[in-house]
């Protein structure tokens, strides 16, 4: 269900934030675990099993590595968590793709025959979920949080449905405080329903009217598509995906609010940028955030030479791509990023800063512009 569905705004929405605030404090994390799981099923019918999965399992593990008569298996029980989080997400998202790609190998080498497809029906927001799921087992093996006191506690953050198909990844540390003590002033439900409509207003009045003019340029037959359309096409669509993106950040962030919660910014005005690498700490943040803590500084970060460096950013970025949709088009703008920022950290950023201002932005927006070339033909899988 979309938060700009006239059955979210008009019907789940107010049901809910009245039954939230008539109910008692102590209650309202079961009630909005429950409303979060009615929301999710709603579209994802009986994938909701895969969301509940991975509240148990996740919780368990956390538990479980904090247990004393486990410190010697600390190690071992997060490999596990690890493992049992990626299975559905292996299966669901990139199972047909592993299979179109050992298929596509098999022609190239004229190998015979070809394996089949599965039939799966992919879970809605399976990335981001268990995005959050891995960084709670992390971030408890790490000593930088503690386990959730109930698993209704923990199930309520895992299934928050502001966030859950959307983003932003929030990481249990950053809501923690809030998990059991969450009271509410009146200016934060002021303030959220604002934000909600700012990220509405988004979605509906530029994103979807972008998508249309994007969508009538990209169906257009070779023979009829001009220089002038395609360039028309590659900028409304740059409009749209922002739009739609931050659209859904700002809705869900506000929603937050209006519950309680501050959940972390997702985008700050990235196509100001500068350079790509200041475009990255601008884009999906949080994305952004995860990879670079959880990849990008555990297999060496900056700290190994250039060479390693540059290895590092060219995995992150190809996990980035394929994060956002099982598909080549998003492996090719994953490693086309990637390059672009190996560049950047091999002299491009140097001469970018010597740019006057307005060129490098320029530049770095054609940069962008054209990576989402690579990225739309498949934008309807990015969720």
């Amino acid at each position: 269900m979309s938060f700009s569905s006239p059955g979210f705004m008009f019907a789940f929405m107010p049901v809910f934030f009245a039954c939230y605030f008539a109910v008692p404090l102590r209650l309202r994390n079961g009630l909005l675990m429950l409303a979060s799981l009615l929301f999710y099923s709603i579209d994802g019918g009986v994938a909701t099993w895969v969301l509940i999965a991975s509240i148990v399992v996740n919780y368990i593990v956390g538990l479980a590595i904090e247990l004393r008569s486990l410190q010697s298996l600390r190690s071992l029980v997060l490999l596990i968590g690890i493992v049992l989080n990626f299975i559905p997400l292996l299966y669901y998202k990139y199972w047909n793709f592993l299979v179109s790609t050992a298929n596509d190998i098999r022609g190239l080498t004229a190998g015979g025959g070809t394996f089949s497809m599965a039939d799966i029906l992919l879970p809605a927001g399976i990335s981001f979920f268990t995005f959050q799921g891995l960084s709670y087992i992390v971030d408890i093996y790490r000593r930088e949080c503690c386990s959730a006191r109930t698993i209704v506690d923990f199930g309520m953050y895992h299934t928050l449905f502001p966030q859950l198909v959307a983003g932003p990844i929030v990481r249990y540390r950053e809501v923690e405080p809030t998990i059991v003590n969450r009271p509410v002033a009146m200016n934060d439900v002021e303030q959220g329903i604002f934000r909600f409509c700012i990220g509405l207003a988004k979605k509906i009045i530029i994103a979807d009217n972008m998508g249309v003019v994007a969508d009538s340029v990209f169906n257009l037959a070779a023979g009829q598509l001009t220089t002038a359309a395609a360039w028309v096409g590659a900028l409304a669509y740059t409009l749209q995906i922002f739009f739609d993106f931050s659209g859904y950040s700002d809705m869900a962030i506000g929603l937050g609010r209006a519950l309680g919660f501050r959940f972390p910014e997702n985008f700050d005005q990235p196509y100001r940028s500068l350079s790509i690498t200041e475009f990255w700490r601008r884009w999906h943040m949080t994305l952004s955030r995860w990879f670079r803590d959880y990849v990008y500084i555990p297999l060496g970060g900056n700290r190994r030479g250039h060479r390693r460096t540059y290895f590092n950013l060219l995995v992150v970025f190809v996990l980035c791509g394929l994060w956002h949709g099982a598909a080549y088009t998003f492996l090719l703008w994953g490693l086309y990023h990637g390059a672009l920022l190996v560049a950047e950290r091999a002299g491009g950023g140097f001469l970018l800063a010597r740019l006057p201002p307005l060129l490098a932005w320029a530049v770095t927006l054609l940069l962008v512009i054209v990576g989402w070339v690579f990225f739309e033909p498949e934008r309807s899988t990015t969720r």
